[in-house]
C-alpha cells in the first residue's frame, strides 16, 4: 500500500512506482525528459505530487496511442506546475489529442483500405499497384511508402 510522507501529500519514487506500475528507472527517464518535476527533500531524495500519478498515467496512455515523448512533453508543459491539473486543464489537452488521433485514424483507415485492395488482388499491376516501385520512382517524392501515403506514381493513369 502507498505510504504518504508524514504531514505532506508527497510520494517517494517507490510509492509512485507502485501506484503507476512503472519501474523506478522509467520514472527517472520521464523526469529526465521533463514529464515530471519532483522536488527534493533535505537528503536529496525525490518527492512527487499525487498529481504525478495522473501525469505518468497520461504518458503511458499517450505512448500507447503512438505519441512521441516530445509530443507528450509539449502537451504536459501546458499543465500547471505545483498543483493538480483541473478538469479544464485536461480538457484542453484532450481536445488537441483528439484532433491528432482523428487525423491519424483517417490516415490509418485509408492505408488499411489501400492494402486490403492491393494485397487482396494479387496482381501487382504496374499500372495500379501502390506497392510496385519500379526503379525506386518513389524516392523522388520523399521518404517512406510514398504511394501508400497518397502520392501518385508518375506512371499512374486516371
Amino acid at each position: 500500500m502507498t505510504k504518504v510522507m508524514k504531514g505532506t501529500d508527497l510520494l517517494t519514487i517507490g510509492d509512485l512506482s507502485e501506484r503507476t506500475g512503472l519501474s523506478v528507472s522509467a520514472i527517472r527517464f520521464y523526469e529526465e525528459k521533463g514529464l515530471v518535476h519532483p522536488s527534493r527533500n533535505a537528503g536529496g531524495q525525490r518527492r512527487f505530487l499525487r498529481a504525478d500519478i495522473r501525469r505518468l498515467s497520461f504518458v503511458l496512455v499517450a505512448q500507447e496511442f503512438g505519441f512521441s515523448i516530445a509530443e507528450i512533453a509539449a502537451q504536459l508543459q501546458r499543465l500547471p506546475e505545483g498543483r493538480a491539473p483541473t478538469k479544464a486543464d485536461w480538457t484542453r489537452i484532450s481536445r488537441d489529442f483528439r484532433s491528432h488521433l482523428d487525423r491519424k485514424i483517417e490516415r490509418m483507415t485509408a492505408l488499411r483500405n489501400k492494402l486490403d485492395g492491393c494485397i487482396g488482388c494479387g496482381c501487382l499491376s504496374m499500372k495500379t499497384c501502390q506497392l510496385y516501385n519500379a526503379g525506386d520512382a518513389a524516392a523522388s517524392k520523399g521518404r517512406g511508402p510514398r504511394f501508400l501515403l497518397g502520392d501518385r506514381p508518375d506512371f499512374a493513369r486516371d
